[in-house]
């Protein structure tokens, strides 16, 4: 075999040399700062700052009710009356022990000053008067026993009628008239008049930035339910616990004595304008997840190589998230593809719309072939139409 024929036969076996990585095009953007303007929004419902449960602080039988749902009520107005027979007799017997014990003071008392006459004559003793000022003494303690019983069985009695210990308006019913109850269970919600509150619940990734809100007065607007206007309210209480089962923060804001009705649906904001200033935002597909960390890829205009940076999200806001650290203003960081790309790779700046303008033009030129051609294409047929005669 010859020379030749030998490397051609080498270099028919060899294996053909890798093909160059293709640049890849990216869409980049400069980092700035930029105002953060997110706005949270949470439902809330609109209850009384106070509102309580009544209930007798006797039992007994309930026969009857004056108050219904939605009632608006004045403070020392009746809403339910027990049955007073039983109360009533309890208070007659401490009256009528009560005199009995009054009686017998007195005829102790009686006794006592003719034993002390007695015994500055001479006709008893010493022994025997101080026996006469001990049951003096058991008198008058047994008198105001009684007079403690008679008091609280006329309280007794009394408290059979259930009045309303403020101004507001019934907000629930829990037994009805015929049911036997026992003391202090729940008969009647009464919200107070006065102040109100919007009641809702945060994440718990959002309880931080709540917690800075409290106190500060109008840090909040509250949009009722098919209104425009807002109405501005302060953070009162937070919750000291997470829901068990929701997981999130049940959070009060004062509203004032607004013009609202109880139990309406409103809508919390939260303008985070109002919590810092300047801030990096980066699109969400600026993104990637790598080894657990979140990193974006920064271009390197002068070799156009890009390179991971790993970053810390601050939050997000809407399709774009905010970025508390690992980027400075100035940098190149790509937007679109970026989960196709490696360390160091070359890239090229995505040209926009105008890049596709050749490869379309070159459509056009094709699409043709499938129908008549073009008039274009007439010259060149004519052209070769001598060589085929030949």
């Amino acid at each position: 075999m010859s020379a030749a024929g030998l490397v051609l036969l080498l270099t028919a076996c060899s294996k053909p040399a890798p093909e160059p990585e293709p640049v890849r095009a990216v869409r980049t953007l400069t980092v700035a700062n930029a105002a953060t303007e997110s706005q949270y929004q949470f439902a809330a419902e609109v209850r009384a700052r106070v509102e309580s449960q009544l209930g007798f602080r006797v039992g007994g039988k309930i026969v009857k009710r004056s108050a219904e749902l939605g009632d608006s009520v004045k403070a020392g107005e009746v809403l339910a009356q027990l049955d007073p027979q039983d109360l009533r007799l309890s208070r007659d017997s401490a009256r009528a022990a009560l005199v009995a014990a009054q009686s017998s003071y007195e005829l102790s008392a009686a006794d006592h000053k003719r034993y002390q006459e007695l015994l500055a004559q001479g006709f008893i003793s010493a022994a025997e008067l101080e026996r006469r000022s001990t049951e003096l003494q058991a008198a008058k303690s047994t008198l105001a026993q009684a007079r403690a019983e008679a008091a609280m069985q006329g309280n007794q009695a009394r408290y059979a009628t259930l009045v309303a210990d403020a101004s507001g308006v019934v907000t629930g019913i829990e037994a009805e008239p015929g049911q036997v109850v026992a003391a202090g269970t729940p008969v009647l919600r009464l919200a107070h008049d006065g102040a109100r509150d919007v009641v809702f619940s945060v994440p718990e990734d959002r309880l931080g930035l709540v917690r800075e809100l409290a106190g500060q007065k109008a840090a909040l607007q509250v949009r009722l339910w098919g209104a425009s206007r807002t109405l501005p309210a302060t953070v009162r209480e937070v919750a000291a616990a997470t829901d068990p089962v929701t997981r999130t923060v049940l959070v009060k804001a004062g509203i004032g004595n607004a013009s609202v009705t109880l139990g309406q649906t409103a809508t919390v904001l939260i303008d985070t304008r109002q919590q810092g200033g300047a801030a990096i935002k980066l699109p969400l597909s600026a993104l990637v997840e790598a080894e657990g960390k979140t990193s974006v890829w920064l271009l390197d205009a002068q070799t156009m190589t890009v390179q991971p940076q790993p970053v810390q999200v601050q939050s997000a806001d809407g399709n774009s998230v905010v970025i508390a650290s690992g980027l400075v203003p100035g940098q190149e960081v790509v937007t679109a593809g970026v989960h196709v790309l490696a360390p160091g790779q070359k890239v090229k700046r995505f040209a926009g719309v105008g890049a596709a303008a050749p490869m379309a033009s070159a459509d056009a030129t094709a699409a043709p072939s499938r129908g008549a051609p073009p008039a274009s294409a007439a010259p060149a047929a004519s052209a070769a139409a001598p060589g085929a005669s030949h």
